[in-house]
């Protein structure tokens, strides 16, 4: 963790919303992220890319919306995929066992 301030930037295409992260993913900005894909996660007629080229730290809560989101778009059946992500961040990934539900990059 290096205490880079989170930042959220939505980018809507036609038919998809790309959302980019930027900074620490942890509980102090958990409730900026919560509130800025609630309403992206549960379009399901939207296909959501999830960008974590400039992420630089992830926690467990920011892990477990991850989760969420995985879920809730599993069950409306729609498309859901992260990209860009850090090789520190994959090893985390990798290491709690997440990796396998995430799409890879195309």
């Amino acid at each position: 963790m290096n205490g880079k301030k989170f930042a959220v930037k939505t980018v809507q295409q036609e038919g998809q919303v790309i959302v980019q992260t930027c900074g620490d993913l942890d509980l102090a900005a958990a409730k900026e992220f919560r509130s800025t894909m609630e309403p992206i996660v549960n379009d399901a007629n939207t296909e959501l890319t999830l960008d974590m080229k400039e992420l630089t730290y992830i926690d467990s809560t920011g892990i477990g919306i991850l989760i969420s989101i995985l879920k809730m778009r599993h069950e409306q059946k729609s498309a859901f995929r992260i990209v860009n992500v850090p090789t520190h961040v994959q090893k985390l990934f990798d290491m709690t066992g997440i990796s396998k539900f995430l799409t890879p990059q195309a």
